[in-house]
């Protein structure tokens, strides 16, 4: 078996060391090699490679922007991003658009190698450095998240609980004996807590999709 590798690097020492290690390593193969975004996204297509690394900054479009756009056009492709970034917005941004991993450019030979193995089989590479930010960033929107919520009364949690099971206003009202208007105003007070201006809102801040 041999795993057809792409790699999308503007720096050339970067580009030749890992264009050389694939090259030299048995069951790797590279099969193609771009500079930036816009010659990927032309030539890739031609013939998706199994993996394709890919630095995030790119001269012109970004990697990420790569990738998004490779994702529709080579159906069959996992993409690893290889970079020097290691903060948790590029890494989010980068899985948000397509990538299965994510390694940083200082990571040694044999493990990007077996991070192509990994991602080849249906696995999510990641740098140790890396995950241990991801894990660190859920952890901090978890504390932020059950701060906010702790600025909410017992009543306007219930009321939220009820929200997010679909029940409208009149129907809160009955269910807890409590006047349309009052139901309003707590809801009003919800989201001023939360900050938002809707219910779809308030219920995404608590489910941490915000």
């Amino acid at each position: 078996m041999i795993i057809t590798v792409g790699i999308i690097e503007d720096q050339k020492e970067t580009r030749e060391m890992l264009t050389a290690l694939i090259n030299g390593s048995e069951g790797f193969v590279c099969s193609v090699v771009c500079e930036h975004a816009e010659a990927a996204i032309k030539y890739l297509p031609e013939a998706p490679p199994d993996v394709v690394l890919v630095d995030i900054h790119l001269p012109g479009r970004s990697g990420i922007d790569c990738v998004t756009e490779l994702k529709m056009k080579c159906a069959h492709s996992q993409f690893i991003m290889c970079t020097s970034l290691d903060d948790a917005t590029s890494v989010f941004a980068a899985l948000q658009a397509g990538a299965s991993g994510y390694l940083l450019k200082s990571t040694e030979p044999a493990k990007i190698l077996e991070a192509i193995k990994d991602v080849y089989h249906g696995g999510s590479p990641m740098s140790s450095t890396i995950a241990r930010k991801v894990v660190a960033s859920f952890a901090q929107h978890e504390q932020q998240k059950n701060n906010e919520l702790q600025k909410l009364t017992d009543r306007e949690t219930e009321i939220l609980h009820l929200l997010s099971k679909g029940y409208r206003y009149k129907e809160i009202s009955g269910q807890l004996h409590i006047q349309l208007e009052t139901v309003r105003k707590h809801i009003h007070n919800i989201y001023e807590k939360l900050q938002v201006a809707s219910r779809t809102d308030a219920l995404n801040k608590i489910r941490g999709n915000r």
